[in-house]
C-alpha cells in the first residue's frame, strides 16, 4: 500500500494530476480506514480544482485520525476549501480549531483572515493579517513601522481629530 501511495504523490508532483487522483481513489476503496489516503485524495481533488469533491475526503481523514503534520495540513485544506465553496461559517470553525491546535501556523491564520473578510468581519481580518505580516516579514521597511502597524492593527476604524 505505501508504495502505491508514494507513487500517487509522485505522480501529482510530476503534474500527472488525473493519474494520481485515479490511483488515490483506488487506494481509498482498498483501504477505507486509512486516514492518510483520504487526506491525499482530498488534496488531489483540490489540486484538480474540484473542491466540492475534496470535502468528504478531508472530513473522513480528520475523523479517522491523522498525524499532527497531516492534521495541520488537512485543517488548512478543509478550511480553505469550505471558504472557496462559500461555506464561510464552516470554514471559520475549521480555522478556529486549526489555530487552537497549531497556534504558530501563520498560513492557517492568513487563510482564516480571508474567511473573516468573506464574513464581513473586516476589522478582525485585517488585525490578524497585519499581525501575521509583522511576525513573519523580513522586510526592513515594514519592520521600521512595526510599532505603528501593531498599534493601528485593531484600530483601523478609529479616527483621531
Amino acid at each position: 500500500m505505501h508504495k502505491e501511495l508514494e507513487r500517487a504523490i509522485n505522480l501529482r508532483n510530476e503534474g500527472k494530476k488525473e493519474e494520481s487522483n485515479d490511483l488515490l481513489l483506488k487506494l481509498v476503496k482498498a483501504f477505507p480506514a486509512d486516514a492518510t489516503i483520504h487526506y491525499q485524495c482530498a488534496w488531489s481533488y483540490d489540486v484538480l480544482g474540484e473542491e466540492s469533491k475534496a470535502v468528504p475526503y478531508y472530513e473522513k481523514a480528520i475523523e479517522l485520525g491523522l498525524s499532527q503534520d497531516e492534521l495541520e495540513g488537512a485543517l488548512l485544506g478543509l478550511g480553505s476549501t469550505y471558504r472557496t465553496l462559500g461555506e464561510y461559517e464552516k470554514s471559520k470553525q475549521v480555522f478556529i480549531k486549526g489555530i487552537e491546535l497549531f497556534p504558530s501556523n501563520k498560513a492557517i491564520q492568513v487563510f482564516y483572515s480571508m474567511t473573516l473578510y468573506n464574513l464581513k468581519e473586516y476589522q478582525s481580518a485585517m488585525d490578524l493579517l497585519l499581525k501575521c505580516l509583522i511576525e513573519t516579514t523580513k522586510d526592513d521597511e515594514i519592520l521600521s513601522y512595526q510599532k505603528a502597524i501593531l498599534f493601528y492593527a485593531d484600530k483601523l476604524n478609529d479616527v483621531w481629530k
